[in-house]
């Protein structure tokens, strides 16, 4: 009922985006001492919708995610990184702040979902 509706579908690409963004910075963490490892990351959220593209465009990088909303298909091995001696580009500290940010981005997908709810039980004279 409510995938039709772009402000659910909107919060939802964002909610999975953050997800598929924390699995590759907690992959990234665990390989921080792996000699040869690249730090990857993803495009941020609002490059992948940015020029209007439908959300229909976005791929799932698995079949767990819902509606097809992965936000998983730009993933890239970070560039202009400090690269350890043993070849590791991985910082825990990046990582952590990087997190940080996700942990924003899942919130504020959050709110944009209550808030929709909250306006739908209005609109039909509930609290």
């Amino acid at each position: 009922m409510f995938g039709n509706i772009e402000l659910f579908r909107l919060s939802q690409a964002m909610a999975g985006h953050a997800t598929t963004r924390l699995n590759l910075i907690s992959q990234n963490v665990a390989n921080a001492d792996t000699p040869g490892y690249q730090a990857k990351d993803i495009a941020p959220f609002d490059a992948l919708v940015r020029d209007d593209k439908p959300f229909a465009d976005l791929r799932a990088t698995r079949p767990g995610h819902v509606s097809g909303f992965g936000g998983g298909s730009d993933v890239v091995v970070e560039v202009g990184t400090t690269v350890s001696p043993n070849g590791n580009s991985v910082s825990v500290e990046n990582e952590l702040l990087k997190a940080a940010e996700v942990q924003e981005r899942y919130d504020s997908a959050l709110a944009i979902y209550k808030s929709g709810l909250n306006i739908l039980r209005t609109s039909i004279g509930r609290r």
